[in-house]
Order: structure tokens, then sequence, then C-alpha cells
């Protein structure tokens, strides 16, 4: 049986933390440099976007295996292995001298993150006791991981003005060497248990093709449309691999993804809201900054720096969701959190193209700020309630899927609609409609996401389901409670 990480539980925190943060700041940080990067490097523009969907596709695609693998090998073992891969990618990516080795690193990143993201969540939900203990770690963690997405607009548009676009590449560097020295220092490894599961090799196939082919069209569609033949063609064979995967796993004899897990209603309900918050979340990132940078005409840099006060409402917003989540449930403060970034998101909805920061910007993203991290830390409690040790990555591989799909789907669907609102045209008014309709729809995405934590998520007075079916006494894990 796997012995829980106790010994010094601070520093699996900060080692989760800063590990998270590089993690969370690569999927943004890149962005802003991309013009600066084809220039250097000699990019076509179809090129150009795989220094961003490559990171996406092997991320997407990898996570269910991670989390899996991670129950199997060890946490640690794996949270270690994939910090390395993506630190040793990042210092490829700085250093390349070709498209084609720019791509090879973002997607090393990509499968680095894969490994290490499900292997933390999961080295935190069993460091520490389900209760107020684990929603103070799991609220530091979600601050940390939404600031650092929110800092990687900030930083990228610094790095890039003043040392140059390798070093949004570089900048991971320093920052995985902290966390692991914190992992050398004091987070024990597992013990390796009695009887070891065999890793579902058909599961982790069908659904690394499947929601690697899912990733791969939705990202298509930027370019080529959602009625194109290439991205419908991809699409179809990601339902089809998704439905097999889905098959297979409710005969396997050790799961990919138990489909019992999911038979809970804080996991489901979690999952599902998760999928529906981020949609709103990144869409609500890429269309701010693009208003900021097209209608408003802001530089990089001062963009990066305008998105500081949302940072800081998000972190008031997770301290505030810590402390009720640990007095009551995560349902208490992911309703009205999803419908306070719904009120800011609405708001934003009625952007002007002769406005201005301070009068269409600053206010409504610090409402939306403090409603998403009311949401974002005690989302990850509610997708881990009640899951037993064994399967914790399992639980946090899905999560991190979830939260990566919606991100993908949902700003690949809303920046279609904004286009097609959009159309030909390229003035700033054009443009300011698009943008609106986009955060319009995003602020619908969390009005979802609070009828979702309304209609399936417990309610305080219900007792905590247990998503774990009767099993064998021979397949029980030892001391957990079934």
């Amino acid at each position: 049986m796997y012995r829980n990480l106790r010994r010094r539980p601070g520093v699996v925190l900060g080692a989760v933390a800063v590990a998270q943060f590089a993690v969370a700041l690569d999927l943004s940080v890149v962005n802003v440099a991309l013009p600066a990067i084809r220039t250097a490097l000699g990019f076509t523009p179809l090129g150009l976007s795989w220094v961003v969907h490559a990171y996406a596709l092997t991320l997407g695609g990898l996570l269910l295996l991670g989390g899996r693998a991670c129950d199997l090998y060890g946490r640690r073992r794996l949270f270690v292995l994939g910090l390395a891969v993506f630190g040793l990618c990042s210092l490829a990516g700085g250093l390349a001298q070709a498209p084609w080795q720019l791509i090879a690193a973002r997607a090393g990143q990509g499968l680095g993150a894969a490994a290490a993201a499900p292997a933390a969540l999961a080295m935190l939900t069993t460091t520490f006791t389900e209760g107020p203990q684990r929603v103070r770690a799991l609220g530091v963690w979600s601050g940390v991981n939404a600031t650092g997405g929110a800092l990687g607009v900030l930083a990228g548009g610094l790095l890039t003005e003043y040392a140059g676009w390798r070093w949004v590449m570089l900048i991971n560097l320093p920052i995985v060497a902290v966390a692991l020295a914190l992992v050398v220092a004091g987070v024990p490894a597992e013990a390796h248990p009695a009887r070891r599961e065999r890793l579902d090799v058909l599961g982790a196939v069908l659904a690394t093709g499947g929601v690697g082919l899912l990733v791969l069209g939705v990202v298509r569609t930027d370019a080529q449309g959602w009625g194109s033949p290439a991205p419908l063609a991809m699409l179809v064979s990601a339902a089809t691999l998704l439905a097999a995967f889905v098959f297979a796993e409710s005969r396997a004899p050790a799961p990919l993804l138990r489909l019992g897990l999911l038979r809970s209603r804080w996991v489901a309900g979690a999952n599902v809201l998760v999928f529906f918050s981020t949609a709103g979340q990144f869409a609500a990132f890429y269309f701010v900054s693009l208003y900021m940078q097209q209608v408003l005409g802001m530089g990089a840099a001062a963009t990066g720096a305008a998105f500081l006060p949302f940072s800081a409402s998000l972190v008031v917003g997770a301290l505030v969701a810590t402390r009720v989540t640990a007095a009551r449930t995560p349902r208490a403060s992911l309703v009205p959190g999803a419908l306070l970034a719904a009120a800011g998101l609405a708001w934003f909805a009625f952007i002007s193209p002769h406005g201005g920061f301070l009068t269409d910007v600053l206010g409504p993203c610090i409402i939306t700020g403090v409603g998403v991290g009311l949401v974002i830390a005690p989302i990850v409690a509610a997708a881990t309630t009640g899951v037993a040790p064994r399967e914790a990555g399992m639980a946090s591989g899905l999560m991190n899927s979830s939260r990566q799909l919606g991100g993908c789907i949902g700003l690949s669907v809303l920046a279609t609609m904004a286009a097609h609102r959009t159309g030909t045209a390229t003035d700033p008014a054009a443009l300011n409609d698009g943008y609106a309709l986009g955060l319009a729809v995003a602020a619908a995405l969390f009005v979802l996401a609070a009828a979702v934590a309304i209609g399936v998520l417990p309610r305080p007075r219900a007792e905590t389901p247990d998503p774990r079916p009767a099993a064998p006494a021979e397949n029980r894990l030892e001391g957990t409670p079934t």
C-alpha cells in the first residue's frame, strides 16, 4: 500500500505549487512572443500555430495516461521525471535554430507537463487529509495555477520586449530547478505496492489517440472552419476512439479510468463544471488581450501589465473561497463564484471601440477575477472528494484533462463565433463587435457552470458520496473503507 507523504507537507506543497506555476505560465507566456518567434526562425503562418498546438496536443492527449501512471509507478517518480523532461525541453526550445526544433521542444514540454501535473495534484491530495487541511492546500495550488496563467501574459510581453523571445522558454529553467530541489529536500518516495497492477495499454492507446485527435481537430478549425473535411474527419475519428475507450474501460480489469469513479456526483459534477468554467476563462483572456491590443492600441508589455488587477483579484477570490470551502463545502463557493464571473464577463460584453482601460477593462476585470478565484480554488477539492488514495492520480488526470479540453474547445468555438461576427472587416469597430460576442458567450458558460454546481453537486446537508462500487475483498485497499 502507498505511504502518505506526510513528513514535510509544507515542502510537498511548495514543490507542487512551484511546478504548477511553471506549467501554467507556459500555457500563456509563449503567445505574446509569437510574432518575434516567426521573424527570428522564419516560420510560415500555419507553422507558427504549431508552437502553441504542439504543446496543447501532447498535454491534452497524455494527461489521463500520466495520471494513471503515477498511481502505478509512484507519484514522486513521475513528478520528478516529468519536471526533468519539461526543463530539458524548455532549454532545447530556448536554443532552437529552426522551426522544427522549437515545435519538437514544445511537444516535449507537453509530454513532461502531462506527467508532472497529475502527479503533483495526486501528491497533494494524498499528503493532506480530506477536509479543511486539504482545502487550504488546494487553494494555494489553484491560486498559483491561475496566477501563473495570468502572469504569463505579462512575462511574455516583458521578456519579448526587453530580453528576447528565447527567454520565454528559458525562464522555466530556474523555476523547475527550485521545484526539483524542494522534492529532493523533503518529499519521500512512496513504498511500492505489494501487488502492482499492469498499465491498461489498450485504454492508454485509445484515450491518447481519441483526446489527441479531438484537440487536433478543434485547433484545426481555427484555419479551416468546423465544416471542413479534415477537421470533421478528425473529430469523427476522435468520437469513435473515445467511444471504444469507454467500452474497453468497462471491461478492463485494471482500467486507465475506472468508469465507476464518475458515479460520484462530486467527481462527475466537478469535471463538467471545470470544463465550462475553463472554457469561459480561457476565452476571456484571449478576447480581452486582443481588445486591448487591436482596438485600444496597447503594446504587448502594457497589455500584460493590464492583467495585474485580474491576478490580484483572483488571489483575493481564492483566499475567500478557501475559507468558505473549509467551513462548509465546495458548492458554497462555486455557485456564487461562477455567477460573479458571469456578471464580470457580461460587463465586458459592453466594451466600446472608443473606450479605454479605466472605463472598459478595469472594473469587469476585478469582478471577473474575484469570481474565477472563488471557482478555481474549491473545484479541485470537489473533483477529488471521496476518491480512494490509490486512484488519486486517476482523478487528477481526469480533472486536468477536463480543464485542458475545456480551454481548447471553448476557445476554438468562441473564436469562430467572434470571427463570424467580424467577417472580413478589420476596423476596430468590427473587431470590437466580435470580441464582445465572444465575451458574452463566455459569461453564458459560467452561468452553465453555476447551474451544474446547483443541480449536480451535493448540498451541504448531503453526506459525501462514496464514488467506489462494492468490490471483492481481494481487490480492496488495506484500511480503505468501502
